[in-house]
């Protein structure tokens, strides 16, 4: 199993007041994550050996495209086992109730409630080390060392070698 690596930063306790006092978080390491897009996800599903790559992805286009016509029909889409997603709206307000129009709905949003089963953990603090929904995290150094401290493995990995078919994560 890979670690999810973190590093130790520096801040403001009140971000953006450079008055306030200075505190250290953590927070991923860039570059760390990356990005499993639908054809990843399908490889790796045909390697448990259920279905071919390409019938996953086609299964997952649908899934797709029924949840953007199902939403648009101003329903909610529960997927068992991974949450619930449904829209909401930002509308400007208005002092006269004949002003209140849809014209008033500036941006549609697609919010995501995570399931219950799916909610991960942090190891280090789980009451169940190594459970299924448990993040194993290992404190790092921004030039990649372990720094042997923070609660995390002792391992001193980096995580998997490879690229694999996986873009970098853009949001760092």
């Amino acid at each position: 199993m890979a670690n999810a690596l973190v590093v130790r930063t520096q801040r403001h306790k009140k971000i953006g007041d450079k008055t306030s006092p200075m505190v250290y978080t953590l927070k991923r390491k860039p570059k760390d994550a990356k990005m499993f897009d639908l054809e990843r996800i399908a490889q790796d599903i045909e390697a448990l050996g259920g279905m071919s790559a390409e019938d996953v992805v086609h299964v997952g286009k649908a899934i797709v495209r029924q949840m953007r016509q199902t939403m648009t029909d101003g329903n909610s889409v529960r997927l068992d086992g991974f949450g619930i997603f449904h829209t909401t709206f930002k509308c400007l307000a208005t002092d006269a109730a004949k002003d209140c129009t849809v014209k008033n709905i500036k941006r549609v949003n697609i919010r995501f409630k995570v399931a219950n089963t799916l909610r991960l953990a942090n190891d280090s603090i789980a009451t169940t080390k190594g459970g299924p929904n448990n993040i194993v995290f290992e404190l790092v150094s921004e030039d990649g060392n372990s720094s042997g401290n923070g609660g995390g493995s002792s391992s001193g990995g980096s995580g998997e070698g490879g690229d694999g078919g996986l873009d970098e994560n853009p949001l760092g």
